[in-house]
């Protein structure tokens, strides 16, 4: 056999033992630490795995393709160094284009973002089925007073000079609610003179948040009241709920006055649903102040508006579907009613589910910087080649 034949082939022997235990070296780690979950992995980015492509052109050139290039030491003649004798490491000379190839292919699986879905964790949980009914008609825009300062937080007002309105009042209160929940499932439900359904129940707290941050007048049509379609909406939302312990919260300031659900049969429905309805009315029912402009010294002026309320209906309500009904003539009772309503509720357990991702890239990350630093170390002191 020429001795060129066998050095061609204990080269080949030497690029696939070299081949073979660097990828059994990269694939220990992410293989150890979450073996079948990689197989069963989705990619963020799957086509990043185009550049795949490339690493057996990185590999042929950082072997193979090293015999042809360019010298940068121009000789005479090589001949005395193809009969001079060769060392161990002449042989290892193409491993760190191995590791180089290798180091770039596990590279790019981590660009590709490999993402696992854990399995969901359920738990049992206690808590209630709750639906806000907020009432957005233009009796609303009344002001109101005795803001506590823990709601001050959640009330957005461009001029200080300004009075909180009812609005305000209610939704600082909702959004305080909201806050202080855990397990409650929670759904929103606004109404003028149509009911529309903000939220469903759910557990998302920072959404029921930022949707109720954003409710103004004048969004849907305030003309009116339709206390009994948001009622009949409300509990159209619980109908399908398995809790034991399901409520609605109703905050008006007014009377029904339009819709086409009456607030009785409305009360008959959440009674057929075993949903117990808690109602709380804002402000006395009498006259209210409303701003209406600046005067001329650029102080807001208010002017006093009827704004009639049936306090006896709501009452009814209540009692009809066993529930409660509250007065908050200030925005510290409408807090206070709140609370009232939760403690007057029964806890039920439910079953909560929970599923999250695990982002896999940091188990092809660290085999690549590792064997692309080898690749240079190697390069660097031990197989560098001449010229």
């Amino acid at each position: 056999m020429k001795p060129s034949t066998k050095r061609g082939l204990i080269r080949a022997g030497v690029l696939t033992l070299a081949t073979v235990l660097g990828l059994a070296a990269a694939l220990a780690y992410p293989v150890i630490a979450r073996g079948e979950e990689l197989l069963a992995a989705s990619w963020r980015y799957p086509y990043a795995l185009l550049l795949l492509l490339l690493v057996p052109a990185v590999y042929w050139r950082a072997t193979l393709g090293e015999d042809a290039r360019t010298p940068r030491l121009k000789l005479g003649t090589t001949a005395p160094f193809a009969k001079g004798p060769i060392g161990g490491r002449v042989w290892l000379r193409d491993v760190p284009g191995v590791l180089r190839a290798i180091g770039l292919g596990f590279g790019i699986l981590a660009f590709a973002r490999p993402i696992n879905t854990l399995r969901p964790q359920t738990s049992d949980e206690r808590g209630i089925d709750i639906v806000l009914v907020l009432d957005l008609s233009g009796s609303m825009q009344a002001v109101i007073d005795n803001l506590p300062k823990d709601l001050s937080k959640y009330v957005t007002r461009r001029d200080t000079r300004i009075r909180p309105t009812r609005l305000d009042a209610a939704k600082a209160v909702i959004r305080d609610f909201i806050s202080r929940r855990k397990t409650d499932r929670i759904g929103v439900v606004v109404f003028g003179k149509e009911a529309y359904v903000l939220s469903p129940p759910t557990l998302d707290y920072h959404l029921l948040d930022a949707l109720v941050s954003r409710m103004e007048l004048k969004l849907i049509d305030g003309s009116a009241t339709a206390i009994g379609d948001a009622s009949g909406v409300a509990v159209a939302r619980l109908r399908r709920s398995h809790a034991a312990s399901k409520a609605v919260i109703l905050l008006t300031d007014g009377d029904n006055n339009s819709g086409a659900i009456s607030p009785e049969y409305a009360a008959h429905l959440a009674n057929v649903v075993g949903t117990k309805l808690f109602t709380i009315q804002i402000g006395d029912g009498e006259i209210a102040e409303v701003q209406d402009g600046f005067d001329l010294f650029g102080q807001p002026r208010y002017v006093s508006v009827p704004f009639p309320a049936n306090p006896e209906l709501l009452e009814k309500l209540a009692k009809q579907t066993g529930g409660e009904s509250f007065v908050a003539t200030d925005a510290k009772a409408l807090q206070a009613s709140f609370h009232n309503v939760l403690d007057t509720l029964e806890k039920t357990r439910f079953e909560a589910g929970t599923a999250s991702f695990e982002d896999l890239y940091r188990f092809f990350l660290l085999p690549a910087v590792l064997l692309l630093a080898l690749d240079a170390l190697l390069r660097a002191l031990f197989l560098r080649r001449f010229p």
